[in-house]
C-alpha cells in the first residue's frame, strides 16, 4: 500500500479508523527525511496491512503543533486509535522493521485496561 498524505481534515479519522497507523512526520527541506523517506515507502510496500501516513510539517504546521512535533523526521505509530510510540529520528529499516513487529505484538486489551484504570483515577 502506498503511503497516505495526511492532514488536520484526515489525521483523527485515520487513526481511528482502527488497525496500525504509522505516520511520519517530515518537511522537504529536511535531509534526514529525505533520507528516511525510501526506508518508509519499502516499509509500508512490506506491511501492506498498515496504513502508512505522510504529513508535511510545513503544509500542516497547526496539525505538528498540535501533537508537539518539535523535530523532525518523528515516527508515531498508533493502535486501534491509541498512540503507542513516538519518537524523533529517522530509523534504519531493521530498527523500523523491529517497531513494526512490535507494535503487532502488543496486547491492546492491556492497553485499554491501563488506559480505563488511567482515566478512572485508580492508579494502585
Amino acid at each position: 500500500m502506498a503511503t497516505q498524505t495526511l492532514t488536520a481534515d484526515n489525521f483523527q479519522k485515520t487513526i481511528e479508523d482502527g488497525g496500525i497507523v504509522l505516520v511520519d512526520f517530515w518537511a522537504d527541506w529536511c535531509g534526514p527525511c529525505k533520507q528516511f523517506g525510501p526506508v518508509y515507502e519499502q516499509a509500508s510496500a512490506n506491511n501492506t496491512d498498515i496504513v502508512f501516513g505522510k504529513v508535511d510539517t510545513d503544509d500542516q504546521q497547526e496539525l505538528a503543533g498540535a501533537l508537539n512535533i518539535s523535530s523532525i523526521p518523528t515516527i508515531m505509530a498508533f493502535r486501534d486509535g491509541v498512540l503507542l510510540h513516538g519518537q524523533a529520528g529517522a530509523l534504519p529499516g531493521p530498527m523500523l522493521d523491529d517497531l513494526i513487529q512490535q507494535v503487532r505484538e502488543v496486547d491492546m486489551d492491556d492497553v485499554r485496561r491501563k488506559i480505563a484504570e488511567q482515566e478512572s483515577g485508580d492508579n494502585g
